[in-house]
């Protein structure tokens, strides 16, 4: 059976929306990577979307009104962006099962409750079934850094990301890409497609 590994981080949105399509992919085997996204976005140099104050509008816009009109349940945290940090290791300790990531992202990303109330965490913990000390444990936190490092080391930029046979797939809008991919892998194989993974630069932006 094939398989993809799935990057994900609770501090987006877009992740949100791709883990609600997981199941459009059946039978795909799907493996649950949680990566903190502002390691990744350190890494390679980049801003997060919610760093540009209009692209941070624009994109909370966005998510609002793809929301509404696929009838998704969704509603913005009281505050964003918020420390994922509580909640990846929450998913963690927890067995990194997609029942256990469903139920963070729900309460996350439908409630609009507060990822800073330190209650919340607590309350899912419970709900799983996990000792909240467990997410302090060196075990834990050493699981989220491998996690980090393995997708850095893959090439991993955003999140959500799917990588299936090496090939990335990133953003929740991908998922329609990578199913064309599971129907038809030479679509890669393309002369265009050929052409633009060896495209040259044509100009560099000057660092500083």
């Amino acid at each position: 059976m094939r398989h993809s590994d799935w990057y994900y981080d609770f501090i987006s949105p877009y992740s949100y929306f791709g883990f609600l399509r997981l199941q459009e992919l059946d039978p795909l085997h799907i493996d649950y990577h949680p990566v903190l996204f502002a390691e990744l976005l350190r890494q390679h140099g980049q801003k997060g979307p919610a760093e540009i104050p209009a692209k941070r509008l624009w994109t909370y816009r966005w998510c609002a009104w793809w929301a509404e009109r696929n009838n998704i349940p969704f509603r913005f945290p009281a505050a964003h962006p918020f420390n994922p940090l509580p909640y990846l290791r929450l998913a963690i300790a927890a067995g990194n099962t997609p029942e256990a990531i469903g139920l963070i992202y729900e309460a996350l990303w439908t409630t609009g409750a507060d990822p800073a109330d330190a209650r919340l965490v607590e309350g899912l913990a419970r709900s799983l079934g996990v000792d909240p000390a467990q997410l302090a444990s060196p075990a834990v936190k050493d699981r989220l850094r491998q996690e980090t490092e393995d997708a850095l080391a893959r090439g991993v930029f955003g999140v959500p990301t799917h990588v299936v046979d090496q090939q990335l797939f990133w953003g929740a809008e991908a998922t329609d890409f990578l199913k064309s991919y599971l129907a038809d892998p030479v679509i890669f194989a393309s002369a265009e497609m050929a052409r633009v993974s060896s495209l040259p630069v044509g100009v560099a932006r000057k660092p500083g």
